[in-house]
């Protein structure tokens, strides 16, 4: 099938900029690990658009490894949570740090992709000439930028087109070919992951992924009907690893699932870094799991994805750009994007998506894919 082009000419917004008189661009997302991974293919856009420009970006630390190797991307400027927690001139000796660092660059354009408030200041403070964001109320938040756009949230948009809409506010109206998600393992993942399959047994396209944790207990499918789920992929002759973040009770959840469950699997619950995550799911026939950052990073790798959501909306953080089978329940609630119902860390929604239906999912994306 034909990949859809936009038209030769588009009207542009009055005041859309000239990437041509620009030399440095700070993109800015200051949220979790899909967040920022979501934020690659502004990146991509710009880079495509004017070679010439110098593109940095500034995430906190922990997320940096998202963005990592970007081809895009000359530099990634990080926040430490930490600082938060240091005592005050040490924070503040960190913070002058990042300032300084940040106005030597000289941008041009500040591009912010969140509404918070350190964005604001740093567009003030860098002295770029122009400044990107949503639409926020108030005066110091409407000075900071020379350019706001409508920022439709609550399940309407997905999140890849809310952070384009930031290039399309300037005159940048982006492909569809060009809105795909980038993800660098980068050469030593790589070969750690083709020996731990050669170790297992395993090849590329011979397996499947279940990453059935997430950092959020509510976005979280019980260990039982996990198990359920391990139980009827390996029935079906499905190849099956395991995988879980390092942190402790996402590791004691997986073996949760894995005493529930009689099946032979290969568990590599807290033994994978994000890139060497990546490079698995890579080489997966195809990933399970709920709305996560492991998530996105199948979509990021190319990797038809079943997803299961609950209390998250499907059309703002669905798998972006990949062949997906999305498991929702039909109550009249969701998203609600709770922290479980009445805040009680379960999610009903997620409780009532049998394992019968994901196994039928599963079933018909390995078998018959997209068409």
């Amino acid at each position: 099938m034909a990949v859809p082009v936009l038209p030769s000419f588009l009207p542009l917004p009055d005041d859309a900029i000239d990437l041509e008189r620009l030399r440095r661009v700070l993109v800015i997302k200051l949220r979790h690990l899909g967040d920022v991974l979501l934020t690659s293919p502004v990146f991509s856009v710009l880079a495509r658009r004017a070679p010439h420009l110098e593109l940095d970006a500034l995430v906190y630390r922990d997320c940096a490894v998202m963005l990592e190797g970007h081809p895009a991307i000359t530099h990634i400027h990080t926040i430490d949570k930490r600082w938060k927690t240091l005592p005050p001139a040490t924070r503040l000796r960190a913070e002058w740090s990042l300032l300084k660092a940040l106005k030597a660059r000289r941008y041009d354009l500040v591009i912010h992709l969140t509404e918070h408030p350190r964005g604001a200041w740093l567009a003030r403070l860098t002295g770029a000439r122009y400044g990107v964001a949503r639409q926020r109320p108030g005066r110091f938040w409407r000075g900071s930028f020379s350019h706001l756009y409508p920022w439709l949230a609550g399940n309407r948009r997905h999140t890849v087109e809310l952070h384009l809409d930031a290039l399309r506010r300037i005159g940048i109206q982006p492909q569809p070919h060009e809105r795909g998600l980038t993800f660098v393992p980068g050469a030593e993942a790589e070969a750690a992951v083709d020996a731990l399959l050669a170790a297992h047994g395993l090849t590329r396209g011979g397996f499947l992924v279940f990453h059935p944790g997430s950092r959020w207990w509510f976005k979280t499918w019980p260990a039982g009907q996990a198990a359920q789920l391990v139980d009827g992929l390996a029935a079906r002759g499905w190849p099956v690893v395991l995988t879980a973040a390092p942190e402790p009770a996402e590791r004691a959840f997986l073996a949760q699932v894995r005493a529930l469950s009689a099946a032979p699997v290969v568990d590599l619950g807290g033994h994978l870094g994000l890139k060497e995550l990546g490079a698995l799911i890579g080489r997966a026939r195809l990933f399970i799991g709920m709305d996560s950052a492991p998530m996105h990073l199948s979509a990021a790798m190319g990797t038809p994805t079943v997803a299961l959501f609950g209390p998250s909306g499907e059309r703002e953080w669905g798998p972006w750009g990949v062949p997906s089978r999305i498991l929702t329940s039909a109550h009249s609630c969701r998203p609600c994007g709770q922290d479980g119902c009445g805040s009680g860390k379960v999610s009903e929604c997620l409780l009532s998506i049998e394992p019968q239906l994901v196994l039928e999912a599963v079933e018909e994306l390995v078998c018959c894919g997209d068409g």
